[in-house]
């Protein structure tokens, strides 16, 4: 028998979207400067006014409340309509040096001795449902967040404001494959003024094209601001805070999650590159045809390098696959996971990060942990394992 499964997807406006923007920009400024830094920075946004906080260690010298303004006049917030004017927000900063008990843990006078910036447990996902390899139900809702942005920034639907959210509710056959659309939900911040009847006319011919065709059906549900009205958004309708969307930047639900979020830290933060890591992983073993479905869970101790566990789970949807013992063999000898091995192979002490603050840290173009340069080399190695 079917079932349903739903993700949610919120735009860069979203106030918890916005503290990650935040958060990402000055992370950014400082490793724009400092490729060492040191970065643990959250952000609380709320009407009128907007508190970063954390802790720093870097050479780097940081306007923080520039940063904070330019964040916010970026994705949206020069306008007045938004209720959240970037020029006339307080910025309040209380950052703090970091802890010498995290330093020591994480600091090594052999940088290839890198300890772990914390404890915790990561997860990555892929998946063939698309051909960026991630869940149908959360690609979708991150495309139709990706078109309602675009469709206010190139002044298509200029009444449209920052703030909004999708949903998307995809049908599974019995073959566990996805068959049908079941209901799209779309809520969008708008100018006051504007009929709900003309932003469900205008959604419905701009941004629904967008969805597969060969999956909406006259049972599919397509809900436009369902409360009747969403003028009121941003901070001025609700608080923000960094780390609040965590679902919404990984796989929506359906892989699971450690529990750690993503912005303001810089890599040595594990719960961070770890993840991407874990994603960059079983992304490579799916590219590579070893199984249709890869979930891949590592773990780490603060200050140990090598992580205590590493798990590989792939799954083949017709057939058999590769074992699950070869896939974590292959993996060993391909990758190197310690943070100092993630950070290099993917690169991560450059200022990437304000752009993932935005439609997911997965399933887009351009990100390393993205890339399936490893295929090959893991293709040999599942050989070489299964002939000896």
């Amino acid at each position: 028998m079917g079932h349903l499964f739903t993700s949610e997807a919120v735009t860069a406006g979203h106030p918890d979207k916005l503290a990650d923007a935040i958060s990402d920009s000055i992370l950014d400024a400082f490793l724009a400067q400092d490729a060492s830094a040191r970065v643990a920075v959250e952000t609380f946004v709320t009407n009128g006014l907007c508190v970063v906080g954390g802790e720093v260690r870097s050479t780097a010298v940081v306007p923080f409340a520039t940063i904070a303004r330019k964040a916010m006049t970026d994705i949206g917030y020069g306008d007045v309509r938004a209720g959240y004017p970037a020029d006339d927000v307080g910025v309040l900063v209380t950052v703090g040096g970091q802890s010498d008990e995290i330093a020591q843990g994480v600091d090594r006078g052999d940088p290839s001795k890198q300890g772990a910036g914390d404890q915790g447990l990561m997860f990555g996902y892929a998946c063939r449902d698309t051909d960026v390899l991630m869940p149908l139900p959360i690609h979708l809702a991150h495309v139709l967040v990706r078109g309602l942005t675009a469709l206010r920034k190139n002044g298509t639907l200029d009444y449209l404001l920052p703030d909004g959210k999708t949903q998307v509710t995809v049908e599974y056959g019995e073959d566990g494959r996805p068959a049908r659309l079941d209901t799209v939900v779309v809520s969008t911040q708008h100018a006051k003024e504007v009929e709900q009847a003309t932003i469900a006319a205008d959604v419905r011919e701009h941004l629904f094209p967008l969805l597969p065709a060969e999956l909406l059906d006259e049972r599919t549900r397509l809900l436009v601001n369902p409360t009747g009205s969403f003028h009121i958004g941003g901070p001025k309708g609700d608080t923000g805070l960094t780390g609040r969307k965590i679902i919404v930047d990984t796989y929506g639900g359906w892989a699971p999650h450690g529990g750690g979020a993503f912005s303001g830290k810089d890599p040595s933060k594990v719960d961070r590159s770890a993840t991407y890591m874990a994603r960059y992983v079983a992304k490579n073993i799916v590219a590579a045809g070893l199984a249709d479905a890869c979930e891949v869970q590592l773990a780490y101790a603060i200050g140990v390098a090598e992580p205590v566990s590493v798990r590989v789970q792939g799954e083949t949807w017709v057939g058999d696959g590769v074992p699950n013992a070869v896939l974590s063999q292959a993996v060993a000898k391909v990758f190197d996971l310690t943070p100092y091995g993630i950070i290099g192979q993917l690169d991560l002490l450059r200022p990437i990060y304000a752009d993932t603050a935005a439609n997911g840290h997965f399933g887009r173009e351009g990100l390393p942990w993205e890339a399936t340069d490893k295929v090959d080399a893991l293709k040999a190695e599942v050989a070489a394992v299964s002939n000896s």
